[in-house]
């Protein structure tokens, strides 16, 4: 038997075991600043507040938003709401030190899949997350997503920002975002009365948006290039051309909507490209079917279809290669909505015509999709 092991039964021993000798923990010393969270609320306010827009009531610091649908106008509103995030891109950002963009992705993620209800955005909230706030990122990140609120006439009615030590690595940090917004009842999308025949515009991105950035990572890093290098397709850095901001397409939508009364269908292009998602937008029997020849997709998709060896099924299924937002109207009306988008201030092309679906066959075919790779 070993002997026992010699005790210390005097007070001090029984307090330092307690931990009474030891210096107090505070929150600070477990990883989160309160003061710095204060802060960064301190730089939101201001930013939030030039969003502002009819309907909004109160501002920041409550313990919810509050919003009042009449005033903005609506007499038998069906609220319509959408959530997302900007998914690895912001690994991008995050390597590339380049925070100020990625708020505007977040809100374009949410409020492009809305407006496609035929729903006008009405307020956004955001959610941030790190292992250490940095005030300055914060206030970055928090000025994107209020620039993509302004773009997209809704308003940032508040938000959470977490400091979670331990959750994160050092400098990493994480977005997520939701927002609400309100149709008429009897001008919800899509329309019943799509049919073979008509005609589908498609309007044309600013580059990848949000979508494929695990793959596009995977590309840079075949390329051997740094987000500080020149980016072979474009006249920046490569990381400032990758992070090229989703566009947003609500206001124009809704103006051409609400000119024309002519706009049966919309598909936001995101995760799935145009295959998974201009069929989200047509009822059952019917599918798309698009030519490639008729829109130029962005350097940036050669660039990654080149490096990266990327089949052209995968292209297709990952990014949006070059159409963010899918319009569906009749034929007849084809040209006054298109010129409407175009005064609108989108880039508008004739891409397709809706037909009748074989039961075996894709919902959306693009037909000489690998025109688009090339010069």
């Amino acid at each position: 038997m070993k002997p026992d092991a010699p005790h210390d039964d005097s007070p001090d021993a029984a307090a330092e075991a307690r931990g009474h000798n030891r210096p107090p923990l505070t929150y600070k010393d477990a990883g989160v600043d309160i003061d710095a969270g204060d802060a960064l609320v301190e730089h939101i306010k201001p930013l939030a507040r030039s969003t502002n827009r009819p309907g909004v009531m109160g501002g920041l610091g409550g313990f919810g938003g509050l919003f009042d649908l009449k005033a903005a106008g609506f007499k038998d509103p069906i609220l319509v709401s959408g959530t997302d995030g900007v998914g690895t891109k912001l690994k991008v950002a995050i390597e590339a030190a380049v925070p100020d963009t990625v708020g505007i992705d977040l809100v374009a993620m949410c409020v492009n899949d809305i407006v496609v209800q035929g729903a006008e955005p009405l307020f956004f909230l955001d959610y941030y997350a790190s292992g250490r706030l940095d005030v300055d990122v914060g206030r970055r990140l928090v000025a994107g997503i209020a620039e993509g609120c302004r773009r997209a006439g809704c308003a940032l009615v508040g938000g959470e920002t977490a400091e979670m030590p331990g959750m994160y690595a050092d400098g990493d940090y994480d977005l997520a975002g939701f927002s609400v917004g309100a149709a008429e009842r009897d001008a919800l999308l899509p329309r019943a009365d799509i049919a073979v025949g008509d005609v589908v515009l498609g309007l044309a991105s600013s580059g990848p948006h949000s979508n494929g950035y695990s793959l596009v990572r995977r590309v840079v890093e075949r390329s051997g290039l740094k987000y500080s290098d020149k980016a072979p397709f474009a006249g920046t850095s490569l990381g400032e051309a990758l992070l090229e901001p989703t566009r947003i397409y609500v206001k124009q939508v809704l103006q051409a909507v609400h000119a024309t009364g002519a706009i049966k269908g919309l598909a936001h292009i995101t995760g799935g490209g145009l295959p998974g998602n201009v069929p989200r937008c047509l009822p059952d029997g019917l599918r798309a079917r698009l030519d490639a020849r008729r829109w130029t997709a962005p350097a940036v998709f050669r660039w990654l279809h080149e490096v990266g060896q990327v089949p052209t099924d995968d292209m297709l299924r990952t990014f949006n290669c070059g159409l963010g937002m899918i319009v569906v109207t009749a034929a007849a009306d084809a040209e006054r909505v298109a010129k409407a988008l175009t005064d609108a201030g989108e880039t508008v092309h004739h891409v397709g015509t809706i037909e009748r679906a074989p039961t075996d066959e894709a919902d959306c075919v693009v037909d000489h999709a690998d025109t688009l790779w090339r010069s």
